[in-house]
C-alpha cells in the first residue's frame, strides 16, 4: 500500500460522529426499559461507572459513540412501538371492539415461513413481547439459545417459544447482546388451541446472520473477594504456577481489575459513583508535567531536640495506608462553591483556609505539614476537620482555622466501604496463608487506584482528582493522629514521614498493637539517638 493509498483509507474512515441524546434522556431509555447499568456497560464492552458518566454529561468518542448511539435508538424506537401498541389496545377495549393482536390468523401454506402478528398478552395479563413477528418455519433451524432444532423465527432469529422446549446445554443467566444491538424481551406465541407460555424475558439473540448457538452468560462470582481469587489463580494457571510471572502479570491490570471490584461492590448500593463530574480548575494541573493548587498535608518532620541521652528510636510501620484511608468523607455529586466561616460536617471537598499558627513543632509535626509560604491555601477535608479537632475543647492545640472559600457536596464516609472491607479481606487471607501472589496484587489494586483516579493516562474510567486527595489527606491525617497517640501516652514522637513511618521512643508496645493487619504496627528499622549516638541517616520514603 502506498503513502497515499493509506491516507485515502485513513480519510474514508472519517466520518460525522453518530448523534447522542441528552444524557438525562439516555438515563430515560435505560430505566424504561428496565436495564441495569451493568447489563448495557457489559454490552458495549465498557465499566459500569463509564455508563455512568455518559448519563451524567461525559460523551464517548469513536467507535464505542457509535455503538451507544444505535443502544440508544434502538431503546427509543422499540419504547416508542410499545407505547403506541398499549395506546391501541385501550383504545380498542374502550370501543369494545376486539384488539387487532387478538384477531384470529390463518397461518398460509406456503414453503416458505408465515409471518404470525403480535398475540399482544398473555393469559397472565403480562405483556407478550415487543410487537416484532413470529415466523413459522417448514424447515427447523438452530435455536439461538439451546442449538436444537426450533420450528419459528421470532425477530429474523430461530428460537423455542417454551422453556421446555429450550433446553440449554449448559446452565446460566444469559449473556448480555453484542455490542450496538438491543436487548431482547420476551416471544409471543402462536396461536394455538393450547396457548403455550412466552420465553423466558430476556432471552438473548444472536448477531443477525448467526444460524449456530448463542453463548451463555459469564457466571458471577458470588462476591467481590471471588474476583480477586479467581484472578490469582488464572494467573497461576496461566503461568504453570510461576510466583514471580503471575505476580508481575496480575499487577501490571491493577487498575482494570480494581475497577472491576468497585463495581461489583456498588452492586445495590444507595449512591452512584459518578466517575466523571465538572471539576473547578483549582482541582486541574496548571501545566502538563505540574500540580493542581491543592495542599495535601503531607507529613515531612523530624525533632530537633531529643530529650537528654541516648535513646533506643523504633521506626514504625504502619500497615495499608491507603486501604485504611479508603475510609473517609467523599462528595457524590457536582462540587458546588460556598463563602463563609461555616463548615457542614454532611458535606465534603476542598476549602481555602487560613492555617492557625502552630505552636508544638518541637514535640509534634505541624498538622497541615511542612510549608515554605504562609497564607491562605486549599486544603481536603480531612486536613479542615483535623484542625477543627485540634481546635476543639478536647485537645485546644491550636485556634480554628478561618475559612474563606469551599468546593463541596453531600457526602458519605462509607462510599467505598464495601470496596475497602473486600481488598483488607483478601489482604488478611494472603497474610494468614503466605501468598504472596495474592498480597502484592491487592497491594497494587488499592495503591494505583488511588494514584490514577485524577489526571491520569492509566486510568480513564474514573476522574476524581477531588477524591485522590482527599484519600491521601487522609492517610496523612491518620498518621498525624497516631503520633498524637503516642505523644499523649508519653511516648517521644522523632520522626512523621508520608503515609506509614513513625518514629517514637519508649515502649511503644503498650500504645500500639504489633502485627500485619491494618490495624496493627510492624517494626522498620530500630537505631540509638541522642547524646553521644551516631545520627541516624535512614531513606525517606
Amino acid at each position: 500500500m502506498t503513502d497515499f493509498d493509506a491516507i485515502d483509507s485513513l480519510l474514508d474512515a472519517v466520518g460525522p460522529q453518530a448523534e447522542l441524546p441528552p444524557c438525562h434522556v439516555r438515563r430515560e431509555l435505560r430505566e424504561r426499559a428496565r436495564l441495569s447499568k451493568a447489563q448495557v456497560a457489559r454490552a458495549l464492552g465498557v465499566s459500569p461507572s463509564t455508563l455512568s458518566g455518559w448519563e451524567s454529561g461525559r460523551d464517548p468518542a469513536g467507535e464505542i459513540r457509535t455503538k451507544y448511539a444505535y443502544l440508544l435508538d434502538g431503546l427509543n424506537a422499540k419504547l416508542a412501538t410499545e407505547s403506541a401498541t398499549e395506546t391501541e389496545t385501550e383504545s380498542a377495549t374502550e370501543t369494545g371492539a376486539a384488539p387487532a393482536a387478538e384477531q384470529p390468523v390463518t397461518s398460509g401454506t406456503a414453503a416458505t415461513a408465515t409471518p404470525v402478528p403480535d398475540l399482544g398478552q398473555d393469559e397472565d395479563g403480562d405483556e407478550g413481547g415487543d410487537g416484532e413477528d413470529v415466523e413459522l418455519l417448514v424447515a427447523p433451524e438452530p435455536c439461538v439459545l439451546c442449538g436444537r432444532p426450533a420450528g419459528q423465527r421470532v425477530a429474523g432469529f430461530a428460537q423455542h417459544l417454551t422453556p421446555a422446549d429450550c433446553r440449554p446445554t449448559a446452565t446460566g443467566a444469559p449473556a448480555a447482546p453484542p455490542a450496538g444491538q438491543p436487548t431482547g424481551h420476551t416471544s409471543k406465541a402462536p396461536p394455538s388451541t393450547t396457548r403455550p407460555a412466552p420465553a423466558t424475558k430476556g432471552s438473548m439473540r444472536a448477531t443477525k446472520g448467526s444460524k449456530g448457538p448463542a453463548r451463555h452468560a459469564f457466571q458471577e462470582p458470588s462476591g467481590p473477594v471471588d474476583l480477586i481469587r479467581e484472578a490469582v489463580q488464572g494467573a497461576l494457571a496461566e503461568h504453570r504456577g510461576d510466583v514471580d510471572a503471575a505476580t508481575a502479570v496480575l499487577v501490571k491490570r491493577a487498575i482494570p481489575d480494581a475497577m472491576r471490584l468497585l463495581d461489583a461492590t456498588r452492586k445495590g448500593a444507595r449512591y452512584d459513583v459518578i466517575a466523571h463530574p465538572w471539576i473547578p480548575d483549582i482541582l486541574k494541573k496548571q501545566t502538563a508535567r505540574g500540580a493542581d493548587q491543592i495542599w495535601e498535608a503531607r507529613p515531612k518532620w523530624t525533632r530537633h531536640e531529643l530529650p537528654p541521652g541516648r535513646h533506643q528510636v523504633t521506626a514504625l510501620d504502619i500497615n495499608g495506608a491507603y486501604l485504611s484511608a479508603l475510609k473517609t468523607h467523599l462528595p457524590l455529586g457536582r462540587l458546588e462553591h460556598s463563602t463563609g466561616l461555616a463548615h457542614d460536617r454532611r458535606r465534603s471537598g476542598v476549602h481555602l483556609i487560613t492555617p492557625p499558627e502552630w505552636e508544638h513543632e518541637a514535640v509534634l509535626p505541624n498538622p497541615i505539614g511542612q510549608r515554605d509560604e504562609p497564607g491562605p491555601l486549599w486544603v481536603t477535608e480531612p486536613t479542615l476537620r483535623l484542625l477543627l479537632r485540634l481546635s476543639g475543647p478536647r485537645h485546644q492545640l491550636c485556634a480554628p482555622p478561618q475559612i474563606h472559600e469551599s468546593y463541596t457536596s453531600g457526602a458519605t464516609e462509607n462510599l467505598l466501604e464495601k470496596f475497602r472491607i473486600a481488598l483488607k479481606d483478601a489482604r488478611d487471607t494472603a497474610i494468614e496463608q503466605g501468598d504472596t501472589v495474592t498480597l502484592e496484587y491487592v497491594k497494587a489494586m488499592y495503591s494505583k487506584f488511588v494514584s490514577t483516579m485524577g489526571e491520569s493516562n492509566y486510568n480513564r474510567e474514573l476522574y476524581r482528582p477531588d477524591w485522590m486527595h482527599l484519600i491521601r489527606s487522609q492517610a496523612f491525617a491518620n498518621l498525624w493522629l497516631k503520633a498524637l497517640k503516642a505523644h499523649d501516652e508519653g511516648l517521644a514522637v522523632v520522626r512523621a514521614m508520608g503515609t506509614d513511618e513513625l518514629h517514637v521512643i519508649g515502649d511503644w508496645r503498650r500504645v500500639f498493637a504489633e502485627g500485619r493487619a491494618v490495624t496493627e504496627v510492624k517494626v522498620k528499622d530500630t537505631y540509638t539517638a541522642g547524646t553521644d549516638a551516631a545520627e541516624h541517616e535512614g531513606e525517606e520514603e
